[in-house]
C-alpha cells in the first residue's frame, strides 16, 4: 500500500518534469536567438530585445484568457492544449524563416509566449496542491532544476544546429561584403532555423498529445470569478484584497525581469566586448541557476524557510548588481577565479558576474509562488493566473535595459537591476506576510 502510494505521488512529479525541462528549453533558445536575429535581421539594441518582449507580453495579454481555459479544462488537459499552442508557434518560425520578416518572427514568438502562458498558469499552481505547502518550494526547485538544465543545453544546441558551418559569419564580415552578398549570407543564416524548429514544434505536438492520455492525476481547477478587470465581480473584488498576493505580482513582474536580463543580455553584452560565441553564453547563466536550485532543494525548508531563501537571493543579486556596476570591462580576474582551474576560456569580468547573477535568481521564483497563493482556497486559479501576469517584467525590463545600453553603454545600462532586486528583499522581509487588504466602499 505505501508503496503504490509512493509509486502514485512520482508519477505526477515525473510528468510535469518532462513539461518543464521542455519548457525551459524553449524559453531559454530566445538567448541565443536574440543575438542571431541581430544578426539575421540587422536589427539595433532595443530592436533586439523587442523578440524578448513579444515573448514575455504573452504573459500579460493571455494570461487571464488562460485562466478562464484552466477552469474550463482541469489542469491537465489545460497543460495538453498549451502544448499544442507551442507546437504552432516553433511551426511558424518556417515561414519566418523562408521570409526573413522579423514581424512574422515576433508573431512567432507570441504564440510561443501564449502556450506558455496556459502551461505555467496550470502547472505551477499543480506543483503547489499536489503536496504539503511547506514543501512547496522544494518541489518547485526540482522542476527548476530541470527547467534551467534544458537552458543550459538551448543555447549550445542552437549554436550547434544552426551556427556549426556559419559561425564565420559575423557583423564584421557582412560589412566587407556588398550588398548582394549580404543578403545572400543572411538568407542562409535565416534558413538554418527551418529543420530545428520543425523538429521541436513535431516533437512538442505528440508530447501534447501523450500528456493527454497519460495517467496523471487530474486535479480539478476549483472555480473562481473571472471577470473583464471593471471591479464588477465580487471574485475580483476579494483576490485584489490579498495584499501578499498583490504585492507578490510585483515582486515576480521584477524577479523576470531580472532573470531574463541576466540570461538573455548577456550575449549582447558578449557580443559588444566581442568575446567569441557569444550565443552560447546563456548556457553560464543558467548553469548557476542550476546550482542556485539544487542548493535550495537541499536547504529549504530543512535549514531555510522560504522567506530566508528569498532573502538571501535578493541580497546577493544586490550586491553582484553592484559589482558589475563597478567593474572593469576589460579585467579577467574575477573570470579567472570562477572558469581558470576548469580550462574554460576567461571572460571580461562584467559577463562572468551577469553569468553569477543566475545563482541569485534561482530560488525567487519557487520561494514566490507558494508565498504569495498562500491561503486563497478557490481563488487560486484566479491568483495563479494574476503571478503569471507577472512575467511581463520580461518583456518590459530588458527594454529599459536595452534602452539605457544604447545611452550609457552595456555596462552601465545593469543598474536597472538595483530596484527589481530591493524589491524582491522587501517583499522577503515584510511584503509576503499575509495581510487583508480592506475593500474601499
Amino acid at each position: 500500500m505505501t508503496q503504490s502510494k509512493a509509486a502514485g505521488s512520482l508519477q505526477p512529479i515525473i510528468i510535469i518534469g518532462v513539461l518543464f525541462f521542455m519548457f525551459g528549453f524553449i524559453t531559454w533558445l530566445n538567448g541565443a536567438l536574440i543575438p542571431f536575429l541581430q544578426l539575421v535581421c540587422q536589427l539595433g539594441e532595443v530592436e533586439a530585445l523587442l523578440i524578448a518582449f513579444s515573448f514575455y507580453i504573452a504573459y500579460v495579454v493571455m494570461a487571464l484568457p488562460m485562466a478562464r481555459v484552466l477552469i474550463w479544462s482541469g489542469y491537465k488537459n489545460a497543460m495538453s492544449i498549451g502544448l499544442g499552442l507551442i507546437a504552432l508557434g516553433c511551426a511558424l518560425f518556417i515561414p519566418a524563416a523562408l521570409s526573413q520578416q522579423f514581424g512574422v518572427f515576433l508573431l512567432a514568438q507570441f504564440v510561443v509566449g501564449s502556450g506558455l502562458t496556459l502551461l505555467q498558469t496550470a502547472s505551477n499552481p499543480y506543483l503547489v496542491r499536489v503536496g504539503p505547502e511547506q514543501s512547496a518550494a522544494a518541489r518547485i526547485s526540482l522542476m527548476g532544476i530541470l527547467n534551467k538544465s534544458a537552458g543550459v543545453l538551448a543555447p549550445l544546441v542552437f549554436t550547434w544546429l544552426v551556427l556549426q558551418d556559419l559561425g564565420h559569419i559575423t557583423a564584421e564580415s557582412l560589412a566587407l561584403l556588398d550588398e548582394t552578398q549580404r543578403q545572400q549570407q543572411l538568407e542562409m543564416l535565416s534558413l538554418q532555423l527551418i529543420t530545428p524548429y520543425a523538429g521541436i514544434a513535431v516533437a512538442i505536438l505528440l508530447l501534447a498529445v501523450a500528456l493527454r492520455f497519460s495517467a496523471l492525476p487530474d486535479l480539478p481547477a476549483e472555480p473562481a470569478p473571472v471577470s473583464t478587470g471593471k471591479g464588477k465581480g465580487k471574485g475580483d473584488a476579494s483576490v485584489w484584497q490579498h495584499r501578499h498576493l498583490v504585492l507578490g505580482v510585483i515582486t515576480l513582474f521584477c524577479y523576470v525581469g531580472v532573470e531574463v536580463i541576466a540570461g538573455d543580455t548577456i550575449g549582447l553584452l558578449g557580443s559588444a566586448l566581442k568575446v567569441p560565441g557569444a550565443t552560447t553564453l546563456t548556457s553560464y547563466t543558467l548553469a548557476f541557476m542550476v546550482l542556485g536550485y539544487s542548493l535550495g532543494l537541499l536547504l529549504v525548508p530543512r535549514l531555510l524557510s522560504q522567506r530566508q531563501a528569498l532573502a538571501i537571493s535578493a541580497g546577493l543579486g544586490l550586491v553582484l548588481s553592484l559589482a558589475i556596476l563597478l567593474s572593469d570591462a576589460g579585467s579577467t580576474a574575477i573570470s579567472a577565479l570562477l572558469w581558470g582551474w576548469a580550462g574554460i576560456p576567461l571572460l571580461p569580468d562584467p559577463v562572468s558576474l551577469v553569468a553569477l547573477l543566475g545563482l541569485a535568481n534561482a530560488l525567487v521564483w519557487p520561494a514566490v509562488w507558494p508565498l504569495a497563493l498562500a491561503g486563497l482556497g478557490s481563488l487560486t486559479p484566479k491568483g495563479s493566473a494574476l503571478l503569471i501576469m507577472g512575467i511581463a517584467g520580461g518583456a518590459v525590463l530588458p527594454l529599459v535595459y536595452g534602452a539605457l545600453s544604447e545611452q550609457t553603454g552595456p555596462v552601465s545600462a545593469y543598474m536597472v537591476l538595483l530596484p527589481c532586486y530591493a524589491m524582491i528583499l522587501y517583499y522577503a522581509l515584510h511584503g509576503s506576510k499575509p495581510k487583508h487588504i480592506a475593500a474601499k466602499r
